[in-house]
């Protein structure tokens, strides 16, 4: 791995643009473009206090010029610190939000000069992010409001009324036709499906028999919902777009502690729920039943891989190069941590469940065993399908064991058997299964894990983001952030991105 310097960021809006040739970084009230094969700066922007182009005063003059408001201070009032930046999907806009103000600006990578602005009001700004079609904005309003959807094109707003979460409970579907949204109307929870081809008009709205719902996920096929509970009780609901109730899960209604995660695989035909109860639930998309449970168990038995990161490797290698994993004997006995069930939320259950780009492995992160990373194999269902005979049998594959909490680990979004993972020290873990060893001539492929040091004096991987290539991440530290290549693609070359 090739890294960059070390460069300033605030909140950890840090990004690469779709199309993995440019950078997008927040610092304080500025935007800053960077190439990502020089890191020269490509576009810079500071947020302006008073931008001649307002799309939230009803103004439709979205595409007029203006210049961005100089700001003579060499430190930026944290009121007007930027909080949420992202790119559009084609890259040709990036929009900067600060929900302390209430405002959205919007900028052009072809045009450094032309600008656009989003003004809340009195109701407030939550959160500001992009639709799928690039060229209209989510805006989230405080005290659950409603949600308005600007449009560049025409300069006008669409509102919904009263959205559940700012955060959650909202989803789009995988082609960007339907907009499925929670919502609470008359003390009672329900979910509004609009086409967002069609100004946002409304399709279909019902109620949903959530009593208090924390949250919901849209599947990948965008045929089916689920929606769950909050903490206080363990129940799932699967139901189409037309309103219909195809299955419940509810393990035991008695168990007192809500679900944690849920993650639907690439196909739709499987989702796996995890509560508090350090179980995942694999449900099938036939009955919506539990066909498989998957328990976080101390004693890690013989057939399962078992990495363990060095000890005081940073330190003996001053932060460079490269250092496998200790591969202890197998069985092997986990150390997890009894929480106290008196409290609430516990520090128990699985607190990420995450597929890798085509269903095969299933990561898993406990918290009651916050140093480990378990990846469990999963059958596809196309080999499913070629093999009706066969169950569907998830097994434990490979335990990754660090001597920190790890508090990140992202699958490649191209490379279905690569992981990254950062435990907020001065290293970067990787981990595959891609590797074709000596006997490379049965195209059996091995397992590798590498700790990389950080060429940093000071710095933290508290976060990790991949490129939407695969080839290149970013590593995040509190106020700064460094980016990492692989060394065969040194030259990134990207079709959908245009200085």
């Amino acid at each position: 791995m090739d890294f960059t310097e070390i460069y300033k960021q605030t909140a950890g809006l840090v990004s690469f643009s779709p199309g993995a040739h440019f950078i997008l970084t927040a610092v304080q009230d500025r935007l800053v473009i960077r190439r990502a094969d020089s890191f020269q700066i490509n576009r810079t922007w500071q947020v302006a206090s008073t931008p001649d182009t307002q799309l939230g005063k009803g103004d439709t003059r979205a595409n007029a010029p203006s210049k961005p408001t100089a700001n003579t201070s060499s430190t930026a009032p944290s009121t007007s610190w930027i909080t949420h930046a992202a790119w559009s999907c084609d890259s040709e806009f990036v929009l900067a939000a600060c929900a302390k103000s209430g405002t959205v600006n919007v900028f052009k990578l072809r045009d450094e000069a032309w600008n656009a602005r989003v003004e809340a009001g009195a109701e407030g700004l939550a959160k500001a992010e992009w639709a799928p079609d690039g060229r209209s904005i989510l805006c989230f309003s405080e005290w659950g409001l409603r949600v308005t959807v600007w449009s560049l094109i025409t300069g006008t707003a669409t509102h919904i009324q009263y959205p559940l979460h700012p955060d959650k409970g909202y989803a789009f579907r995988a082609d960007g036709r339907y907009f499925v949204l929670a919502e609470r109307h008359k003390s009672k929870d329900s979910l509004g499906v609009y086409d967002a081809l069609e100004s946002y008009r409304m399709v279909r709205h019902f109620p949903l028999p959530t009593s208090s719902l924390a949250s919901l996920s849209l599947s990948p096929t965008g045929n089916h919902t689920a929606v769950w509970e909050g903490p206080l009780e363990y129940k799932l609901f699967i139901l189409n777009l037309a309103g219909d109730l195809l299955g419940t899960f509810s393990p035991d209604p008695d168990r007192g502690f809500g679900i944690r995660a849920v993650t639907w695989h690439p196909s739709g035909a499987f989702l796996a729920v995890a509560g508090w109860d350090d179980k995942i639930y694999i449900l099938e998309s036939l009955t919506w039943g539990p066909v498989v449970v998957l328990d976080l168990q101390s004693r890690i038995p013989a057939g399962v891989t078992v990495w363990r990161e060095p000890s005081d490797w940073v330190e003996s290698t001053q932060g460079r190069g490269f250092l496998s994993y200790e591969r202890p004997h197998t069985p092997y006995t986990l150390s997890i941590i009894r929480p106290d069930l008196s409290k609430p939320y516990p520090k128990s259950g699985a607190i990420q469940l995450a597929f890798n780009i085509d269903g095969t492995l299933l990561l898993a992160r406990f918290e009651s065993s916050p140093n480990a990373v378990h990846l469990f194999s999963f059958p596809s269902p196309a080999k499913l399908n070629e093999e009706p005979g066969d169950t569907l049998t998830p097994r434990l594959k490979t335990v990754l064991l660090h001597s920190k909490p790890v508090v990140s680990a992202q699958w490649n979004p191209v490379r279905k058997g690569s992981l990254a993972i950062s435990c907020g020290s001065g290293g970067m873990y990787m981990w595959s299964d891609e590797w074709v060893g000596e006997n490379g001539g049965n195209n059996e492929s091995e397992e590798v894990a590498e700790c990389i040091g950080i060429p940093a004096r000071q710095f933290e991987a508290r976060d990790i983001k991949w490129a939407p290539d695969g080839k290149g991440l970013v590593l995040l530290d509190k106020d700064t952030f460094c980016c990492a290549f692989e060394v065969e693609d040194e030259n990134m070359q990207a079709e959908g991105d245009h200085p």
